[in-house]
């Protein structure tokens, strides 16, 4: 698939998409993303059980132009650390198919066009890579940022504007309708199809291309007036030498995006202060070198008391099995931190509930005196840590419960810790900082 794309006409896009090797890339990717079922309710599963009939049949409806995209599902999630929630579109599996094949066509003629100071949604990119960028223009001595947020981005795209700069470059207009048909599906909410006349589905294949392509916009100016920056989606930071020069940038930017792009800058959560007290993708930079931000600390911790609440009928290897799901993401992704301890603190913290867990199963002193005898831990050690009257949290950062649980006896139950972590030589090529 992505070889043709390198060779075919780009004025008959439309016939590349009706092929049936174009459609079956498509749902293979969308097999792959999995994902939920639309307001269809038919699943990647039951759409495969007849694939070749529901692929034949959305290859005719759009030869014969009768395709219509059917209003995506509205699911709505918590936004981290607010009582705001994320509006979510789920497509069927049928349009998310199509969009997928709309996407892998796209993006070859898109993608050349876009900024290198560009890294979310995009081929061979990434969110370390961005933070690293951030980082080298730390150190070359652009300390100010300017941290752009843009309020309800995905919500906010102009239509209009959007088809108008698409229609000069792609020049298969057949292809511009269908885009234009995705964009105006709707959503259903509570069984009521509201109209979409502004915004990309956050959801759609689609939605992250278009995305870039709108906000492209946004990096060309930055490019021509010569400023470091890095963009992720519509996270965008801006780095300067003075804070004289980030407020006017500021202001700059703030006109361009609201003025000529029709979106809108959040001024509440928008601000110029030197990189230290500014979050990029969950990291701060320090003095040039890279800690995970305490917003993401914070919510971490709050996680792992999620994971491992007082009162559950969890056993002890559940817990950790459920620690190590969320824990395995989250550290591969922060590992890019320069300061172990902060890795250690969330690992640290969850030990910690879990040993007074195991403090709390004892109904008495003299049964827990048995418990911790029973792993070599010496009497008199035992015998001065239980008799004073502490509750189980204090217990649980005592030497004699640390001795019988130890951090091995732990890993020796399969906690997953940032020993585990595949490094691949990622902190052999940077220095690692104790916290003081």
């Amino acid at each position: 698939m992505e070889q043709r794309n390198l060779f075919f006409d780009p004025t008959r896009l439309f016939e590349e998409l009706c092929t049936e090797e174009t459609l079956q890339a498509a749902f293979k990717s969308v097999k792959k993303n999995k994902g939920a079922p639309g307001i269809d309710g038919v699943s990647t599963e039951d759409f495969e059980t007849n694939l070749d009939k529901e692929l034949g049949q959305l290859k005719q409806d759009l030869l014969s132009w009768t395709y219509k995209p059917q209003p995506v599902r509205l699911v709505e999630i918590p936004k981290p650390g607010t009582d705001e929630k994320r509006k979510l579109g789920v497509p069927t599996v049928r349009d998310r198919t199509l969009q997928t094949a709309i996407k892998q066509l796209l993006e070859p003629i898109l993608e050349p066009l876009f900024s290198e100071h560009s890294y979310g949604f995009r081929p061979g990119r990434n969110q370390q890579q961005a933070v690293e960028a951030a980082r080298a223009f730390v150190i070359s001595g652009k300390e100010w940022c300017v941290d752009i947020d843009l309020s309800k981005f995905f919500d906010r795209v102009c239509h209009d504007r959007l088809m108008s700069r698409l229609t000069g470059v792609i020049s298969d207009k057949r292809i511009l309708r269908l885009i234009g048909l995705t964009l105006r599906s709707g959503i259903m909410h509570e069984g009521v199809v509201l109209p979409t006349t502004e915004g990309t589905t956050q959801g759609s294949p689609l939605s992250p291309l278009l995305s870039n392509f709108v906000l492209d916009e946004l990096d060309k100016r930055l490019e021509q007036r010569g400023y470091s920056f890095c963009r992720f989606a519509d996270d965008l930071n801006a780095y300067v030498g003075s804070k004289k020069a980030a407020e006017r940038l500021m202001e700059n930017l703030t006109g361009f995006i609201e003025g000529k792009l029709k979106l809108k800058v959040n001024r509440e959560k928008s601000k110029v202060a030197q990189s230290r007290f500014v979050k990029f993708l969950g990291m701060t930079i320090v003095a040039g070198t890279l800690a995970i931000s305490q917003i993401s600390l914070s919510r971490a911790m709050t996680k792992v008391k999620e994971l491992s609440p007082r009162g559950t009928h969890l056993s002890l290897e559940q817990s950790i099995e459920a620690f190590n799901s969320w824990y395995r993401g989250w550290a591969n992704y922060y590992k890019m931190t320069q300061y172990p301890a902060q890795l250690a603190k969330i690992e640290g913290h969850f030990r910690r509930r879990m040993r007074a867990r195991l403090v709390d199963q004892h109904r008495n002193r003299r049964s827990l005196f048995k418990k911790l005898h029973k792993f070599n831990v010496p009497k008199q050690i035992i015998a001065r840590t239980i008799l004073r009257n502490r509750g189980r949290w204090a217990l649980s950062h005592t030497r004699a419960v640390e001795m019988a649980f130890s951090n091995q006896w732990f890993a020796q139950m399969g906690l997953f810790t940032m020993s585990d972590l595949n490094l691949n030589g990622w902190f052999e090529r940077r220095k690692w900082i104790r916290l003081t």
